[in-house]
């Protein structure tokens, strides 16, 4: 990692289904974030495009080389790195909830939302394909990891972003407004959710993380902002109260990932071959079926 990482997490309303006019928002946000000398800049799940698209996926669908993603790439050139959400139109046909990293003029990585989400106003298999690996980014700036909302609600991301040397975990998200706290701060719980979430994950894996959260409404559901940056100790380093756009800006220092790294080396005792073995074992005993059929199949 770089000795220090300048970050400009955006919380945005995109507009429902309109590619090119959120594209131009995006042009003119990196353009200014490359003037102010930011290093990483962020925007949420989905930025390109808006969220629930429903029947309008195939039509803001992008190839990976579509002249949008060009345009994008090409603010990267003098040392900005770009995260944004779009919608991936893979080769054979399928539609991917995907986060792109441009970097260096280009689109330097691709992650496809590995956990979709299919509970309460969520139906998002409808309309996407899964994604089904998390490699991590090795940029100029540091080594990061992508996880796109639901991902971070799952273990296995962090742990194998960790593993993998990651520094800095990045979550585009348009996460939804839901819940009431019953307490004397008040608050949304599913805020205060996210809070507990985004620290634990930064302290179990001694890594920075990057929370860019959209705001706004669709189909009647309001989308919770309060946009956060945390610390490798799981402290909160900044966060925008409320649900108005606006920008997070900040630096991640290395030396600071060095102390609690050396602090509490979680990496250096961590036992991923346990992990590996007892998978293994439960497999072989039959108590998952499906795995032992996708076994069989690979052999």
């Amino acid at each position: 990692m770089k000795d220090t990482l300048r970050y400009r997490l955006c919380q945005t309303n995109p507009a429902l289904g309109a590619l090119h006019a959120n594209l131009e928002d995006h042009l003119e946000r990196a353009q200014a974030a490359a003037r102010d000398g930011v290093d990483l800049l962020v925007l949420p799940e989905l930025s390109l495009t808006g969220y629930f698209l429903k029947d309008q996926v195939p039509e803001v669908a992008l190839d990976l080389d579509a002249p949008e993603l060009e345009r994008l790439a090409g603010t990267t050139r003098d040392g900005l790195a770009l995260v944004a959400g779009f919608v991936e139109r893979a080769p054979d046909g399928r539609c991917y909830n995907a986060v792109g990293w441009f970097e260096g003029g280009r689109l330097a990585h691709v992650h496809r939302k590995v956990q979709l989400v299919h509970y309460g106003m969520f139906d998002e298999g409808r309309d996407f394909a899964a994604g089904d690996r998390y490699e991590t980014v090795r940029s100029r700036g540091a080594a990061c990891g992508l996880l796109v909302c639901e991902d971070a609600w799952h273990t296995d991301g962090a742990l194998l972003y960790m593993l993998d040397g990651a520094e800095v975990l990045v979550v585009p998200s348009a996460s939804p407004a839901r819940g009431v706290l019953e307490s004397d701060e008040g608050g949304l719980a599913s805020v205060a959710a996210w809070d507990r979430l985004l620290a634990t994950h930064a302290m179990t894996t001694t890594s920075f993380v990057l929370y860019a959260n959209r705001v706004g409404w669709e189909d009647g559901i309001g989308f919770s902002g309060n946009t956060a940056a945390y610390g490798p100790d799981g402290e909160r380093l900044a966060r925008i109260d409320g649900v108005e756009p606006g920008c997070l800006d900040g630096e991640l220092r290395a030396r600071d990932l060095r102390t609690q790294r050396t602090m509490t080396p979680l990496l250096r005792d961590a036992k991923p071959w346990l992990l590996r073995r007892e998978l293994d074992r439960r497999i072989r005993a039959g108590l998952d079926d499906d795995a032992v059929t996708a076994r069989d199949e690979e052999e």
